[in-house]
C-alpha cells in the first residue's frame, strides 16, 4: 500500500476507508453487518490502510460504534481513526465529542472534523465557539490533527479556510466535478493555503465505476486491466495536494480492487489523462440533455410547462442524485408540472436538439412524486 508523509513524522495510506456504507443486515441503516464489515476492515489492515474515517451520523449513529470496536483487536499505533463533529445531529459540541470517544473506544481521536460546512451553517462553525473548543481539546493531546469537512460554495469555503491554519481538510474531488463543478477552485483555495486534502466521493458516490458502455469502452481500450473505478482514484492521486482518498467499500469486491490500484504507484500519465477526459465527455453527453434554453418549445406547450427550467432540474437530478434537486424546486417559474405533461409531442417538434421531451417528464415526474 502506497503511503504519504503526513507530519510529525507519520505517513497515511494513501486509501483511507470511510465508514458510511457498511454491509448491512434486514433492519436498516443502523443495522450493520459486524461480521462482512469486520472482514473488510481486517483486510484493510492486513494491507496497509491505516486510515479509518467515520462520523456521528454515519449508519444512524453506529458507524463510530462499529469502528471502536472492529478496531480495538490491533495495536492503537497501528491505525488513525477520522470522525467529526455534527452540527445537524447536535449543536452542543462538548455532550458529543465526549459521547464519540466513548463510542470509539478511545482517549483521543486521530483526525477531527467539523462535518459538512455549508454555506447554510458556516456561520455556526465561525461564531459558536466549537473551533476554539476542538483547539483547546488539540493542546490536551484528546485531538491529534484538527480539520473539517466542506461542501460549500468556494467563497464560504475560504471563509472558513481563513479562520486559522488548519491541519487539513476534507473535500469533494473526482474528475467530473473537476471539470463540470467547482472542484477546481476548491482545490486551489487549500493547496494555497497549504492544507493538506483528504478527498471523500472520489467515484462520485459509484457513478464514476460503471459509465455508459460507449464510455467505458474507451478506457477499457487504454488499459484493458483497469477497472472503471481505478480511473477515478488514479486521477485523484495525481493531484499533488491530496493526502488520502476515501472510499466507501461495502464488499471485499470493492475492496481488494482498490487496494490493488494502490498497490501499482504508476503514476497517470498525460496520455491517460487525455482518454480519461475523452471517455467523460462520452459520458457526460450520453448523461445529460443537451438543452440550450433557445425556448423554441415553450410557446405552443398546452400546460404551460417552462420546459428548459425543468430539464435543467432533469440534467442535475442525472448527474448529482435526487437529494440535489431539492434546492431548485422552490425557484422554477413554471405553471404547468412534468405531471401535467400530456405528451403531445409539440415541443420535440419544435427542438433543434431533437430532445425528447415528453419522455423525460415522465421520468422526472417520477422521481418528484417519490
Amino acid at each position: 500500500m502506497e503511503k504519504k508523509a503526513f507530519k510529525d513524522g507519520i505517513s497515511l495510506s494513501r486509501l483511507g476507508m470511510g465508514n458510511m456504507r457498511l454491509p448491512i443486515g434486514t433492519g436498516g441503516d443502523k443495522d450493520i453487518d459486524y461480521a462482512k464489515a469486520q472482514e473488510i476492515i481486517d483486510y484493510g489492515m492486513s494491507h496497509g490502510i491505516n486510515y479509518y474515517d467515520t462520523a456521528y451520523v454515519y449508519h444512524e449513529g453506529e458507524s463510530e460504534r462499529f469502528v471502536g470496536k472492529a478496531l480495538s483487536k490491533y495495536d492503537r499505533d497501528s491505525y488513525y481513526i477520522a470522525t467529526k463533529f455534527s452540527s445537524g445531529a447536535s449543536r452542543d459540541y462538548k455532550k458529543m465529542f465526549e459521547e464519540q470517544l466513548e463510542k470509539l473506544g478511545t482517549d483521543h481521536v486521530d483526525f477531527y472534523l467539523l462535518h459538512a460546512v455549508m454555506n447554510s451553517n458556516v456561520d455556526f462553525y465561525l461564531t459558536s465557539g466549537c473551533i476554539e473548543y476542538f483547539l483547546e481539546q488539540k493542546e490536551k493531546g484528546r485531538i491529534k490533527y484538527f480539520g473539517f469537512s466542506s461542501h460549500a460554495d468556494p467563497d464560504q469555503l475560504e471563509r472558513i479556510a481563513n479562520h486559522h491554519q488548519w491541519d487539513f481538510a476534507q473535500i469533494q474531488v473526482n474528475y467530473f466535478d473537476w471539470k463540470y463543478s467547482t472542484t477546481q477552485e476548491e482545490y486551489k483555495i487549500l493547496k494555497d493555503r497549504n492544507i493538506p486534502i483528504v478527498v471523500m466521493e472520489p467515484v462520485r458516490g459509484g457513478k464514476l465505476a460503471t459509465l455508459s458502455p460507449e464510455a467505458a469502452a474507451i478506457l477499457k481500450e487504454a488499459h484493458p486491466d483497469w477497472s472503471i473505478a481505478s480511473w477515478a482514484l488514479r486521477f485523484v492521486r495525481s493531484l499533488d495536494q491530496v493526502q488520502v482518498i476515501l472510499s466507501g467499500m461495502s464488499n471485499m469486491e470493492q475492496i481488494e480492487d482498490n487496494v490493488a490500484t494502490f498497490d501499482d504507484e504508476t503514476p497517470l500519465s498525460e496520455a491517460d489523462q487525455e482518454v480519461l477526459f475523452k471517455a467523460l465527455d462520452v459520458f457526460h453527453n450520453q448523461l445529460v440533455v443537451p438543452c440550450t434554453a433557445c425556448r423554441y418549445c415553450t410557446p405552443d406547450c398546452p400546460m404551460n410547462i417552462n420546459i428548459p427550467e425543468w430539464l435543467n432540474v432533469y440534467n442535475k437530478y442525472k448527474t448529482d442524485g435526487p437529494w440535489e434537486i431539492k434546492g431548485m424546486l422552490e425557484h422554477i417559474e413554471s405553471e404547468g408540472k412534468p405531471a401535467d405533461c400530456i405528451g403531445c409531442g409539440s415541443c420535440v417538434g419544435h427542438c433543434p436538439q431533437n430532445i425528447q421531451t415528453p419522455e423525460i417528464m415522465q421520468e422526472l415526474a417520477k422521481v418528484l412524486e417519490q
